[in-house]
């Protein structure tokens, strides 16, 4: 039945007031289950993102695979447009990492467009009508792109998508553009799953979290989602993925709290999430479903089911030891030195070994020059250097604080930087510099060879087994006190098969650490089996005091026939064992 224009006019002020209402009052989407189109339905989660986007300007979505986000999101913004005023047009920039997916949400918010009663007097135009780039007969605009430079380019927004944001692939420049673009006013909304600790999703993220930025966070996640949980349970178990492959080995009747009797939206999700403080995971048939067809593959569950940033990524350090160096290593420095760049722990101690790793910038270069000295004997992080300063300059001050812990120095010098610190270093006459290739035993000894090649250590040519040593040390409960530290180990992954930081973030300290790491588990392993041997061999030289029993009766061959009133406790080189009990502190055994 036909609407009266009043009618019209109120239902249109109550669509403009009430988005919710609107999306489901009039829209539709295609439920494969039921293979037809059925009314757009919203649960309490796409409520509030909804509402989020019409609060706030600058939002980001925290989401899990078939959250329906996207879909969401499309209805929303098909609203936006249909609503909008010819003197106030909305201009939507849809920008994602690869184009056929920005395309797939603009064909998205098209075919809801369409849904959209005849009354709202809007319709598509033919000035500009194609996949990527339409417009409609108010003026508003769609347009859908990839990630390049030139994405802005004749085009100013008023609301920009980032659609799948943690895959795509630029730096902090690209972001600054694309933030520039809404400086006149205008929203921006950050969807993604998770992919690790990436550049600009996560520090979007992060930095909300942090109260650093204005990004309302909304956060949804598959157990409150009732079309997954209808028969949600929580599971007491360190790994969810080891009890759905190893059911034998659990006793369900002990570890489960079942929520499958209780409506799906009617679950108090606050009392849930304390149980997860207790070591409770959720899980459902939905959910071992999904898991099954990612194989059962962690990181991809993370990714796609758990929103976890910590093990979505292709971490080199695995995620449960950045968790637990992260709560129980990490804490501020008890001193700052160098207007904050220069961190301290602890001071030296006497008698322990000191090695510090030095990774050198030019100092005017993205990259930061760093140094770390770790006490290898507690094997713990002690102080740590971060700043750009010239390679000259950092010979200096590295000079002071290696002399101060009597450090083992090594030096990276790949690329030639660190060359001139190495350089400035052996003129300022410093003594203890690692040499690649030179027997670390014999280190106090004089080698013309120690002499003639450069100290330090060239990075790329054995950064696998650095880096391997490095992982291994962290996984065996090395000291890292730097959060500084902590920040780019989340953002230290795999790329191409090689371990290397994400584009725009940094590994300068993690370096500085895997080297002096790496030459205390081969340098200073190397000097404590020498020194033990040496040990082995001096005591050998000592005399066996383990009293003589029964010497008048003993046969000795090597010896004379003694008269039974003759000191049996002489030898034929004529010294008594007092003599060596006096002067025995000679030959390193005993003290006096």
């Amino acid at each position: 039945m036909a609407l009266t224009k009043e009618k019209v006019l109120l239902e249109y002020a109550r669509c403009v007031k009430d988005t919710s209402y609107a999306l489901k009052t009039y829209l539709q989407t295609y439920d494969n289950t039921q293979s037809k189109y059925v009314p757009l339905e919203l649960f309490p989660d796409q409520e509030s993102l909804i509402r989020d986007y019409d609060t706030h300007e600058e939002n980001i979505a925290l989401k899990y695979r078939q959250a329906g986000v996207s879909t969401v999101t499309s209805a929303w913004v098909s609203k936006k447009l249909i609503t909008a005023s010819k003197t106030k047009p909305e201009k939507i920039l849809i920008i994602a990492n690869k184009l056929d997916t920005s395309v797939e949400m603009a064909s998205k918010i098209r075919a809801f467009i369409e849904q959209w009663p005849s009354w709202f007097g809007v319709n598509f135009s033919n000035e500009k009508n194609s996949q990527r780039h339409y417009k409609l007969t108010n003026g508003c605009e769609v347009k859908s792109v990839a990630t390049s430079k030139d994405a802005l380019r004749g085009y100013t927004p008023t609301i920009l998508v980032f659609d799948e944001a943690a895959f795509i692939e630029a730096d902090n420049d690209f972001w600054s553009a694309c933030m520039a673009s809404l400086s006149t006013g205008g929203k921006v909304i950050v969807i993604s799953t998770p992919n690790g600790f990436d550049p600009i999703y996560y520090s979007i993220y992060d930095q909300s979290l942090r109260g650093m930025n204005d990004f309302k966070i909304t956060e949804m996640y598959w157990y409150r989602d009732p079309r997954y949980a209808k028969d949600l349970k929580l599971i007491k178990c360190n790994d969810i993925v080891h009890y759905m492959l190893n059911r034998e080995d659990y006793k369900d009747e002990e570890i489960t709290l079942d929520y499958s009797h209780i409506n799906p939206m009617k679950r108090d999700f606050d009392e849930i999430k304390t149980h997860f403080l207790d070591g409770y995971k959720p899980y459902s048939s939905w959910f071992e479903g999904m898991s099954k067809k990612l194989k059962f593959d962690r990181r991809k569950i993370a990714q796609e089911l758990e929103c976890n940033f910590l093990g979505s990524g292709d971490n080199v350090i695995p995620s449960d030891t950045v968790e637990k160096i992260k709560e129980n290593f990490i804490r501020d420095p008890e001193n700052k030195f160098m207007g904050g760049a220069l961190w301290q722990w602890k001071e030296p101690v006497v008698g322990h070994k000191y090695i510090m790793g030095i990774d050198v910038s030019r100092g005017d270069s993205e990259d930061f020059t760093t140094f770390c000295i770790i006490d290898f004997d507690e094997r713990e992080q002690v102080l740590e250097y971060l700043g750009k300063i010239p390679p000259d300059v950092a010979a200096e001050v590295a000079y002071k604080w290696a002399t101060m812990y009597s450090a083992f120095v090594v030096i990276d010098i790949t690329g030639g930087m660190g060359v001139s610190t190495a350089r400035k270093l052996q003129e300022m006459n410093y003594k203890d510099l690692y040499v690649d290739g030179i027997n670390a035993a014999d280190k106090w000894k004089y080698n013309p060879k120690a002499i003639e090649k450069i100290p330090g250590l060239n990075f790329n040519s054995k950064r696998v087994q650095i880096v391997a040593s490095f992982e291994e040390s962290l996984r065996h409960n090395f000291i890292v006190r730097s959060s500084r530290l902590m920040n780019e180990l989340n953002t230290f992954v795999y790329i191409n098969g090689r371990p290397d930081h994400i584009k725009g973030q940094h590994d300068d300290l993690i370096m500085a650490m895997a080297m002096a790491i790496y030459v205390g588990e081969n340098s200073f392993t190397q000097l404590e089996k020498v020194t033990e041997q040496t040990k082995a061999m001096m005591e050998s030289w000592m005399v066996n005091e383990t009293p003589v029993k029964n010497a008048t009766r003993d046969f000795n061959p090597g010896l004379p026939v003694m008269p039974n009133n003759q000191n049996h406790h002489r030898r034929i080189d004529g010294y008594t064992k007092k003599d060596y009990e006096d002067y025995g502190w000679l030959f390193g055994g005993m003290r006096r």
